[in-house]
């Protein structure tokens, strides 16, 4: 009986490290191998990429290295529209920029992949500025609308994937 169970785990074992070697395969295509996974397909990630310059944190779907840029990619659950929807874009444009400051080499582009299709959007001035600028919108209006932290769990507080960064974070 444990020859058994002995000999399943190892087949179980053998068929994820193949899942897992086509999923890499498969992601790696699109811009090299994968170095950052927040998926959990892969390997699972626990911290979020953070730039104490803009104030902003998050993680990307995956990371590939290329032979000179770390590219972030994002996956989308459905099928892509003629161009990607504004908030696709600047969600990309943000994971660009946390490259930027977590390697010190901005990306020439950033991936999302939809179900059906897959764009490659050059990260370039216009983009970086046009999400600063939405930047600075969104912490006008959370500055105005006195926005704080919503809530006194100490447990959803440690888990928070921006809990370095908060000002109102709970201790412990």
């Amino acid at each position: 009986m444990s020859v058994t169970l002995a000999l399943l785990a190892l087949l179980l074992a053998l068929v994820l490290l193949v899942l897992s070697q086509m999923l890499q395969r498969a992601i790696g295509a699109a811009g090299g191998p994968v170095v950052y996974d927040d998926t959990g397909a892969l390997q699972r990630n626990t911290r979020a990429l953070y730039s104490p310059r803009y104030r902003l944190s998050g993680r990307p779907d995956f990371l590939l290295r290329t032979e000179d840029a770390v590219i972030p990619m994002e996956l989308k659950a459905t099928a892509a529209p003629s161009q990607p929807y504004r908030g696709h874009r600047l969600q990309l444009a943000a994971y660009c920029l946390l490259v930027e400051e977590t390697w010190g080499k901005a990306p020439p582009y950033g991936i999302i992949r939809y179900t059906d299709r897959e764009f490659r959007l050059p990260y370039d001035a216009q983009l970086k500025a046009e999400l600063l600028h939405t930047l600075e919108e969104m912490r006008a209006a959370l500055k105005g609308a006195g926005a704080s932290r919503n809530h006194d769990e100490r447990g959803r507080c440690v888990r928070c994937a921006v809990r370095d960064a908060c000002d109102e974070r709970l201790a412990g």
